[in-house]
């Protein structure tokens, strides 16, 4: 006889909402910190936002980053990051912004002159990019928009989906999971760049559809369980959807760590993110989505007029 794979068993009866205050006070501190982490101490934008020189380079053999790094210094040229990009032979050399493009491209011949001179002539020049402070300043603002609109977004479908708890509800769920992508390049110095605000953006999807689940389950329930307090209701909700809430966590989680392991150094953080992302999407739609409708007074009157199912009905 064939058996299904169950991550939980089909009768979970966790109590998620008698735990909400510790997780409450722990969302709260992780935020304080980063904020003040990021006052303090700053982003670390990458040239998409604060301006500068690329030149991705392809070595005739395994590139030493070391002894590229030390030639590059060497030239005094300002602060410069080299990363490998793609496989152990391309590397991608960052420098510093300047006012004057024409000062931009001296440097890079300078880089690749140096280059030359300490590892031959047969290094592949494949790609240079300059972005201005002021291109880069309107990249920043735009990312910022992006997300900004798309959280806008979310609000005011669930506005008219549902009732006006349930957005404010994805909405603090939302800000929360951003904050948490923000606070993971705060806290490991990650580059911030426009793949961080693509990674940003897919976490607000990937939240919104988790919270919707349990929003849509939390709906019918309260149309049939006129008489269940809106606290037990709510912990009844998150254990009928919990076994599909994880079976969409670990196939994405699966992908995105064979992605971490295989996809080599240039998608490796945004991988990271999307990792963070799922994880507290999931956090967050149990401990500060479904709890806020609890908070902003949510009742079976709110929900449609339907016929009330039997006390003993599975979702």
């Amino acid at each position: 006889m064939a058996h299904r794979l169950r991550l939980v068993p089909d009768d979970l009866n966790v109590p998620f909402f008698r735990y909400r205050w510790p997780f409450f006070i722990w969302s709260a501190v992780v935020l304080v910190v980063t904020v003040i982490l990021i006052a303090v101490n700053g982003m670390n934008f990458g040239i998409d936002f604060k301006g500068g020189t690329v030149l991705e380079v392809e070595m005739p053999e395994r590139a030493d980053l070391a002894a590229m790094r030390s030639t590059v210094d060497g030239l005094s040229l300002g602060a410069s990051e080299l990363q490998t990009a793609g496989s152990d032979r391309e590397v991608l050399i960052r420098l510093e912004a300047s006012e004057d493009q024409d000062e931009q491209r001296a440097r890079i011949e300078q880089v690749k002159e140096a280059l030359n001179a300490e590892f031959g002539e047969g290094i592949v020049y494949k790609r240079q990019e300059f972005v201005g402070p002021k291109v880069s300043g309107e990249l920043l603002m735009n990312g910022v928009w992006a997300v900004l609109i798309s959280v806008a977004g979310v609000l005011v479908y669930l506005w008219f989906r549902f009732e006006w708890q349930y957005g404010v509800g994805a909405l603090a769920a939302l800000v929360h999971d951003v904050s948490a992508g923000l606070a993971v390049y705060a806290f490991t110095g990650m580059e911030f760049n426009l793949t961080s605000i693509a990674a940003l953006l897919m976490i607000v999807g990937y939240s919104l559809n988790d919270t919707v689940v349990i929003y849509d389950r939390v709906r019918e329930n309260l149309r049939r369980y006129k008489a269940m307090p809106i606290e037990q209701l709510l912990d009844r909700s998150i254990n009928e959807t919990m076994a599909r809430t994880l079976a969409t966590a670990v196939t994405t989680l699966l992908a995105l760590l064979a992605l971490f392991v295989l996809g080599g150094p240039v998608i490796r953080d945004f991988t990271v993110i999307m990792i963070v992302g799922v994880i507290v999407g999931i956090y967050s739609t149990i401990y500060i989505a479904a709890p806020v409708l609890y908070y902003l007074n949510l009742r079976a009157s709110s929900a449609t007029p339907a016929k009330a199912a039997p006390a003993t009905a599975k979702g």
